[in-house]
């Protein structure tokens, strides 16, 4: 199995009980071994009393593409610790694409970056989200 392949396992595997992901409306884009790509379409439902996308709905899209970018290689993997910058809003209609790139993986820890652009390529946050492979893996390698 090819690393690509082993990603595309894995993303179906956890997509399959991520009720959380699909109920928030979002898409898996493109997934490899390290590497996550999710969309959101801004709905009403996902705005503040700002008229503007609610911070948690970002970081939720964030921390989604996060999640599937550390399971990449069929190792259960958890989040340990992130952080977000908001750098300019979403708003309703915006089509979201979270995109995160693996920058370390050594022994259980890794480090990721998510960066969350809008359509028109506008960067709206920049998320660092660490991990921590647990026991256990997302489905059964022949």
């Amino acid at each position: 199995m090819t690393p690509k392949e082993r990603a595309e396992r894995s993303a179906a595997a956890m997509w399959s009980g991520d009720n959380a992901s699909k109920w928030a409306g979002m898409e898996i884009a493109r997934v490899d071994e390290g590497l996550a790509v999710l969309e959101l379409t801004v709905a009403a439902h996902h705005c503040n009393g700002h008229g503007i996308c609610h911070g948690g709905v970002t970081f939720m899209l964030a921390d989604s593409a996060f999640a599937f970018a550390c399971n990449s290689r069929n190792q259960s993997t958890v989040a340990q610790h992130n952080v977000i910058s908001y750098i300019a809003p979403g708003h309703l209609g915006d089509r979201l694409t979270a995109t995160a790139t693996e920058l370390s993986l050594t022994g259980r820890s890794g480090i990721y970056d998510v960066k969350v652009t809008n359509q028109d390529g506008r960067t709206i946050a920049e998320f660092r989200g660490m991990s921590r492979a647990i026991k256990g893996h997302l489905f059964d390698e022949d």
